[in-house]
């Protein structure tokens, strides 16, 4: 799944560990998820675009159909 996260955390100034403190999770969970080697679960995703202010939708694109 495709996401936004580098693009908003730097438009806003927000490090990865920064970030991590106000979701909850560990640096390393947003790093994974900004590199697409983890999706998140509903609940991060939610607390993810809250902390940016916006909706999931424009924080992750979902998975094309083939």
């Amino acid at each position: 799944m495709k996401n936004k996260i580098r693009e908003l955390r730097e438009a806003r100034n927000i490090s990865q560990e920064e970030l991590a403190r106000i979701v909850e999770v560990s640096r390393q969970t947003v790093n994974a998820i900004e590199n697409d080697k983890y999706d998140p679960m509903l609940p991060l995703a939610f607390k993810i675009a809250a902390a940016f202010g916006t909706t999931i939708e424009q924080v992750f694109e979902p998975p094309r159909k083939k």
